[in-house]
């Protein structure tokens, strides 16, 4: 099991699929998507309002009418990139280790901390 880049609650940009965020006509890249969960052992995501497909359910005491539900699908961890907190635009990250011993991520492009 390897270990992500990403976790629950992070801001990302789509960089490949269906749902890719292409920069704007004036060089800057649309608002970031939140991270709803992380599946750790199939290094997916699932990201709000990306990968949306249509599922078809039964009736059941949640939803009595059943038929097509729209909702997010999983996708793949190397398609997501996080975005900086200073700046807005995607960055890889570091890991560095503060005097009390925490492990922190930190972005390579600004150098702020990643929470």
């Amino acid at each position: 099991m390897n270990k992500l880049h990403i976790k629950k609650g992070d801001m990302v940009l789509v960089l490949a699929g269906r749902s890719k965020d292409a920069r704007n006509s004036n060089g800057k890249f649309p608002s970031p998507h939140k991270v709803l969960k992380v599946l750790v052992d199939k290094e997916r995501a699932i990201v709000e309002g990306v990968n949306i497909v249509s599922k078809c359910t039964k009736p059941s005491a949640k939803n009595p009418q059943g038929g097509i539900v729209k909702q997010e699908a999983p996708i793949h961890i190397s398609n997501l990139s996080l975005v900086d907190p200073k700046s807005g635009e995607p960055t890889r990250i570091a890991i560095k280790k503060t005097e009390d011993g925490k492990k922190v991520r930190i972005a390579k492009k600004s150098g702020e901390e990643i929470k």
